[in-house]
Protein backbone atom coordinates (compact mmCIF):
# COMPACT_ATOMS: atom_id res chain seq x y z
CA UNK A 1 0.00 0.00 0.00
CA UNK A 2 1.37 3.14 -0.52
CA UNK A 3 0.09 5.02 2.65
CA UNK A 4 2.12 2.27 4.05
CA UNK A 5 5.39 2.72 2.49
CA UNK A 6 5.03 6.62 2.98
CA UNK A 7 4.70 5.77 6.68
CA UNK A 8 8.14 3.74 6.48
CA UNK A 9 9.87 6.83 4.93
CA UNK A 10 8.45 8.92 7.54
CA UNK A 11 9.44 6.27 10.17
CA UNK A 12 13.27 6.10 8.34
CA UNK A 13 13.68 10.04 8.17
CA UNK A 14 12.44 10.88 11.36
CA UNK A 15 14.61 8.00 13.61
CA UNK A 16 17.28 9.47 11.91
CA UNK A 17 17.49 12.84 13.77
CA UNK A 18 18.01 10.64 16.60
CA UNK A 19 20.33 8.78 15.16
CA UNK A 20 22.79 11.41 14.06
CA UNK A 21 22.62 12.94 18.05
CA UNK A 22 23.01 9.42 19.25
CA UNK A 23 26.26 8.94 16.81
CA UNK A 24 27.71 12.62 18.19
CA UNK A 25 27.10 11.49 21.48
CA UNK A 26 28.98 8.06 20.68
CA UNK A 27 32.04 10.12 19.14
CA UNK A 28 32.05 12.65 22.05
CA UNK A 29 32.43 9.78 24.48
CA UNK A 30 34.89 8.13 22.54
CA UNK A 31 37.44 10.96 22.09
CA UNK A 32 37.11 11.84 25.91
CA UNK A 33 37.17 8.54 27.93
CA UNK A 34 38.63 6.39 25.45
CA UNK A 35 36.48 3.26 24.91
CA UNK A 36 33.08 3.09 24.71
CA UNK A 37 33.15 -0.16 26.99
CA UNK A 38 29.51 0.18 28.87
CA UNK A 39 31.31 -0.84 32.68
CA UNK A 40 33.63 2.45 31.84
CA UNK A 41 31.18 4.48 30.89
CA UNK A 42 29.05 3.86 33.81
CA UNK A 43 32.47 3.18 36.06
CA UNK A 44 34.69 6.06 38.27
CA UNK A 45 37.00 7.01 34.74
CA UNK A 46 33.57 9.07 33.85
CA UNK A 47 33.22 10.37 36.91
CA UNK A 48 36.06 12.43 36.54
CA UNK A 49 35.33 13.72 33.50
CA UNK A 50 33.80 17.77 33.26
CA UNK A 51 30.33 17.95 34.48
CA UNK A 52 29.93 19.74 30.66
CA UNK A 53 31.06 16.87 29.41
CA UNK A 54 28.99 14.39 30.69
CA UNK A 55 25.91 16.43 30.34
CA UNK A 56 26.36 16.94 26.61
CA UNK A 57 27.54 13.34 25.93
CA UNK A 58 24.28 11.98 27.68
CA UNK A 59 22.00 14.64 26.10
CA UNK A 60 23.26 13.89 22.72
CA UNK A 61 22.67 9.96 23.55
CA UNK A 62 19.13 10.80 24.67
CA UNK A 63 18.74 12.14 21.47
CA UNK A 64 19.06 8.35 20.10
CA UNK A 65 16.99 7.43 22.66
CA UNK A 66 13.73 10.24 21.59
CA UNK A 67 14.43 8.78 17.93
CA UNK A 68 14.00 4.88 18.70
CA UNK A 69 11.52 5.19 21.59
CA UNK A 70 9.33 7.79 19.87
CA UNK A 71 9.57 10.96 22.49
CA UNK A 72 9.12 14.34 21.84
CA UNK A 73 9.06 15.66 19.83
CA UNK A 74 9.82 12.73 17.36
CA UNK A 75 6.91 10.85 18.29
CA UNK A 76 4.32 10.85 15.41
CA UNK A 77 6.12 8.08 13.31
CA UNK A 78 5.31 5.27 15.23
CA UNK A 79 1.49 5.95 15.00
CA UNK A 80 2.09 5.24 11.61
CA UNK A 81 4.21 2.51 11.44
CA UNK A 82 0.85 1.02 12.55
CA UNK A 83 0.37 0.10 8.93
CA UNK A 84 2.43 -2.79 9.11
CA UNK A 85 1.33 -6.22 9.78
CA UNK A 86 -0.54 -6.32 13.57
CA UNK A 87 1.71 -9.64 14.03
CA UNK A 88 5.07 -6.92 13.50
CA UNK A 89 3.15 -4.12 15.35
CA UNK A 90 3.16 -6.64 18.35
CA UNK A 91 6.32 -7.80 18.98
CA UNK A 92 8.64 -4.47 16.90
CA UNK A 93 6.42 -1.80 17.84
CA UNK A 94 5.54 -2.47 21.55
CA UNK A 95 7.51 -5.42 23.01
CA UNK A 96 11.03 -4.90 21.25
CA UNK A 97 12.19 -2.46 18.36
CA UNK A 98 10.65 1.35 20.38
CA UNK A 99 11.96 -0.16 23.69
CA UNK A 100 15.34 -0.17 23.31
CA UNK A 101 16.03 3.18 23.45
CA UNK A 102 14.68 3.13 27.20
CA UNK A 103 16.80 0.16 27.63
CA UNK A 104 19.82 2.12 26.43
CA UNK A 105 18.86 4.46 29.22
CA UNK A 106 18.60 1.66 31.53
CA UNK A 107 21.90 0.42 31.01
CA UNK A 108 24.05 3.71 31.10
CA UNK A 109 22.09 4.89 34.05
CA UNK A 110 24.78 5.26 36.37
CA UNK A 111 26.61 7.44 32.99
CA UNK A 112 23.40 9.49 33.11
CA UNK A 113 22.99 10.13 36.65
CA UNK A 114 26.59 12.04 37.15
CA UNK A 115 24.32 14.68 35.18
CA UNK A 116 21.70 16.06 37.08
CA UNK A 117 20.51 18.56 34.22
CA UNK A 118 20.60 15.76 31.77
CA UNK A 119 18.05 13.61 34.16
CA UNK A 120 16.26 16.80 34.10
CA UNK A 121 15.86 17.34 30.84
CA UNK A 122 15.05 13.30 30.59
CA UNK A 123 12.35 13.41 32.97
CA UNK A 124 11.01 16.50 31.16
CA UNK A 125 10.99 14.91 27.78
CA UNK A 126 9.52 11.65 29.35
CA UNK A 127 6.64 13.94 30.87
CA UNK A 128 5.41 15.77 27.82
CA UNK A 129 5.23 12.70 25.87
CA UNK A 130 3.51 10.96 28.51
CA UNK A 131 0.81 13.24 28.24
CA UNK A 132 0.70 14.51 24.51
CA UNK A 133 0.53 10.52 23.83
CA UNK A 134 -2.16 9.74 26.20
CA UNK A 135 -4.09 12.56 25.08
CA UNK A 136 -3.83 11.93 21.35
CA UNK A 137 -4.75 8.73 21.78
CA UNK A 138 -7.97 9.47 23.73
CA UNK A 139 -9.60 10.89 20.07
CA UNK A 140 -8.31 8.29 17.64
CA UNK A 141 -10.33 5.81 16.18
CA UNK A 142 -8.25 2.91 14.75
CA UNK A 143 -7.55 0.49 16.97
CA UNK A 144 -3.90 0.03 16.04
CA UNK A 145 -3.34 3.64 16.69
CA UNK A 146 -4.19 4.22 20.06
CA UNK A 147 -2.21 1.19 21.04
CA UNK A 148 0.83 3.02 19.57
CA UNK A 149 -0.24 5.93 21.35
CA UNK A 150 -0.17 4.05 24.65
CA UNK A 151 3.07 2.88 23.75
CA UNK A 152 4.48 6.43 23.40
CA UNK A 153 2.71 6.88 26.70
CA UNK A 154 3.87 4.22 28.35
CA UNK A 155 7.62 4.54 27.39
CA UNK A 156 7.29 8.40 28.32
CA UNK A 157 6.52 6.96 31.93
CA UNK A 158 9.15 4.29 31.57
CA UNK A 159 11.35 7.45 31.06
CA UNK A 160 10.10 9.60 33.63
CA UNK A 161 10.74 6.15 36.34
CA UNK A 162 14.21 6.21 35.65
CA UNK A 163 14.98 9.77 35.06
CA UNK A 164 13.60 10.69 38.96
CA UNK A 165 16.02 8.07 39.61
CA UNK A 166 14.35 4.64 40.37
CA UNK A 167 15.91 2.15 38.60
CA UNK A 168 14.01 -0.58 39.51
CA UNK A 169 9.94 0.96 38.70
CA UNK A 170 11.72 1.97 34.92
CA UNK A 171 12.88 -1.20 34.14
CA UNK A 172 9.93 -3.40 35.78
CA UNK A 173 7.59 -1.02 33.70
CA UNK A 174 9.66 -1.62 30.65
CA UNK A 175 9.60 -5.78 31.40
CA UNK A 176 5.59 -6.08 32.08
CA UNK A 177 4.96 -3.36 29.08
CA UNK A 178 6.25 -5.84 26.54
CA UNK A 179 4.14 -8.51 27.97
CA UNK A 180 0.82 -6.46 27.56
CA UNK A 181 1.19 -4.40 25.09
CA UNK A 182 1.68 -6.88 22.92
CA UNK A 183 -1.29 -9.13 23.82
CA UNK A 184 -3.42 -5.74 23.08
CA UNK A 185 -1.89 -5.47 19.66
CA UNK A 186 -2.51 -9.03 18.96
CA UNK A 187 -6.48 -9.15 20.17
CA UNK A 188 -7.01 -6.04 18.21
CA UNK A 189 -5.42 -8.07 15.37
CA UNK A 190 -8.59 -10.44 15.88
CA UNK A 191 -10.92 -7.85 15.95
CA UNK A 192 -9.59 -6.24 12.89
CA UNK A 193 -9.48 -10.10 11.00
CA UNK A 194 -13.07 -10.68 12.32
CA UNK A 195 -14.78 -7.09 11.02
CA UNK A 196 -11.92 -5.98 7.85
CA UNK A 197 -11.89 -2.66 9.97
CA UNK A 198 -9.48 -0.91 12.49
CA UNK A 199 -11.65 1.37 13.17
CA UNK A 200 -13.15 1.14 17.08
CA UNK A 201 -16.65 2.17 16.90
CA UNK A 202 -17.21 -0.35 13.94
CA UNK A 203 -16.29 -2.97 15.73
CA UNK A 204 -18.02 -1.37 18.28
CA UNK A 205 -21.36 -1.27 16.50
CA UNK A 206 -20.37 -4.52 14.91
CA UNK A 207 -20.97 -6.81 17.64
CA UNK A 208 -17.27 -7.09 19.63
CA UNK A 209 -18.29 -8.00 22.30
CA UNK A 210 -19.17 -11.06 21.48
CA UNK A 211 -15.95 -12.59 20.94
CA UNK A 212 -15.46 -12.98 24.53
CA UNK A 213 -11.56 -14.41 24.41
CA UNK A 214 -9.99 -11.05 22.39
CA UNK A 215 -12.41 -9.25 24.91
CA UNK A 216 -11.38 -10.64 28.33
CA UNK A 217 -7.44 -10.29 26.68
CA UNK A 218 -7.83 -6.68 26.27
CA UNK A 219 -9.60 -6.06 29.78
CA UNK A 220 -6.46 -8.18 31.73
Amino acid sequence: KFSASEAGKKAFVMTRFGDVAFFLGVLLVLTQLGALDIREMNGPAAARLAPGTVTLAALLIFGGIVGKSAQFPLLTWLPDAMEGPTPVSALLHSATMVAAGVFLLARLFPFFSLSPTAMAVCLAIGTISMLLASTMAMVSRDIKQVWAYSTVSQLGLMIMGLAAGDYVAGVFHLTTHAGFKALLFLCSGVFIHAFHTNDMFAIGAGGGRRLRVPTACIVV
